[in-house]
């Protein structure tokens, strides 16, 4: 058994930074790779794309990667997990084995394929045999969304993938696969932890937790004193040093930009927490409030006395559904008086859509310099001059004098509508230009041209008895 091994993280979603998978196996040494690509929406897209093209559904952009770096992991043996499989995870595993061979890497690379995530095709089984499934957070029953359902994925834990690991796969593609799981499994692996290990999964759970949204871990997105981080353009994503007994240490690699301190790690631990003695997964119920965080070094903090609880008999399930069309468009309002030009666009093109007829479920304003961040709190900021002063009187104690509202250099009108009907949704999309000469003056930034029309995804949580899902795990052979 190692006496410690290590697991770094290489992106928190698809799109991330490139290059930091490279940076991760190639600045030091690392045990593992683990790389996040999914999140609740990522899987309609995959479905949609796959509809289109039975060859797609699964991130492409791996493939890529995998090209890169895969003859410094196969020099030093480094393990890959990813579930970059999406919805066609056998297709991506055919794809990682057709780059090796076309790298000269064949016969000495195994990639496994965990399944079993996916079960769009089994939801009208389910419902014959009486297996209830409702929406977790509104009670409403799968069967009134069922005919415009796109994706359905359980969310699977690390057993697969430790199998996966246990049969020599140096390459493991899952589907929806979760993110802490990726990490666990290659602790639960070397160490060989017990399923029933509560504790100890739990901490590689929570291993998972810290690392998986890249490096939001080591000073990206990071409120404390960021001003302060180091050579962000260099940023370094971070590592788990994890120990047998269930005890880690949070770096990157040296030489690398951002910061690994106990501030960087708490903000990460509160990512997505809701009950912190409570934090379910599919393998294990994390207990957030038994973490110790301590600076353990230059770029490196230790984490340690942690606990948890049996795993519960349900998967989570990620129902994603077809709910309607949307476009969004802009205009930007030059000073004079931005924001008033701004306010009198967005009052005039409601008013052309209502004499149009068009139906919309949502009709949302926002004025981007003003209030689209932080809504109506963002104005108590602001005085306004010229018009009857202060917004709100009866808020005037929190009012701060940055500046009038009559000052703004120049405010973006963001407008967007949801309805049912594509057609309302196209129509209104033709709405926007003529603002420009027919509304208020100083209009400018319409360069991308007319909005876009979109389909909404929705989304759908639920559970499921785990007894119905079984995972499967393959190997193929570059």
């Amino acid at each position: 058994m190692k006496d410690k091994v290590r697991v770094a993280g290489g992106q928190g979603f698809w799109g991330d930074l490139l290059t930091a998978p490279i940076d991760q196996v190639r600045n030091g040494p690392i045990d593992y790779l683990m790389l996040d690509y999914l999140a609740e929406v990522t899987m309609s897209i995959m479905q949609k794309q796959r509809a289109r093209d039975p060859h797609a559904g699964y991130a492409r952009d791996f493939v890529s990667l995998m090209r890169e770096i895969l003859p410094d992991c196969v020099e030093k043996n480094i393990k890959v997990l990813s579930n970059a499989g999406g919805v066609n995870v056998g297709g991506c595993a055919e794809a990682i084995r057709d780059t090796a061979r076309e790298i000269g890497l064949g016969g000495k690379v195994k990639i496994g394929v965990v399944t079993g995530d996916d079960i769009l095709g089994r939801l009208d089984e389910f419902a014959s045999q009486g297996v209830e499934i409702v929406n977790m957070e509104t009670g409403e029953p799968l069967a009134a969304i069922r005919d415009k359902v796109q994706a359905a994925n359980v969310y699977l834990g690390a057993s697969g993938l430790v199998e996966a690991l246990g049969r020599g796969a140096q390459i493991i593609v899952g589907g929806r696969l979760t993110d802490t799981g990726l990490t666990l499994a290659p602790l639960m692996h070397e160490f060989g932890w017990k399923f029933d290990d509560w504790d100890l999964v739990s901490a590689g759970t929570i291993a998972g937790h810290i690392i998986e949204c890249g490096a939001q871990a080591s000073g990206g997105n990071c409120q404390y004193e960021w001003q302060s981080i180091p050579d962000m353009a260099n940023i370094g994503f971070p590592i788990v040093e994890a120990s047998p007994n269930g005890e880690f240490v949070v770096t990157k690699h040296d030489g690398t930009g951002g910061r690994v301190n106990v501030q960087s790690v708490k903000e990460q631990l509160l990512y997505e927490m809701g009950d912190p003695k409570a934090y379910i997964t599919p393998d294990v119920v994390a207990d957030f409030s038994s973490i110790n965080v301590a600076p353990a070094g230059q770029d490196r903090v230790k984490v340690f006395g942690i606990t948890g609880n049996p795993s519960t008999d349900f998967y989570k399930v990620s129902i994603a559904y077809s709910a309607g069309w949307k476009a969004v468009g802009t205009l930007v309002y030059a000073w004079p008086d931005a924001y008033e030009k701004a306010q009198a666009a967005d009052g005039i093109l409601r008013s052309r859509l209502e004499r149009l007829g068009l139906k919309f479920d949502v009709i949302l304003t926002e004025f981007v310099g003003v209030n689209a961040t932080h809504g109506h709190l963002a104005e108590a900021g602001f005085v306004r001059t010229g018009n009857g002063g202060d917004r709100d009187s009866a808020n005037s104690s929190l009012i701060t004098h940055h500046s009038s509202l009559s000052d703004i250099p120049e405010t973006q009108l963001r407008f967007g509508v949801r309805g049912q009907s594509r057609a309302d949704v196209e129509r209104f999309t033709k709405e926007l230009a003529p603002l420009i000469l027919t509304g208020p003056p100083a209009v400018t930034g319409f360069a991308g041209g007319r909005p876009k029309v979109e389909e909404i995804m929705a989304y759908f949580p639920a559970l499921i008895p785990k007894t119905l899902i079984k995972t499967n795990v393959e190997i193929i052979e570059a």
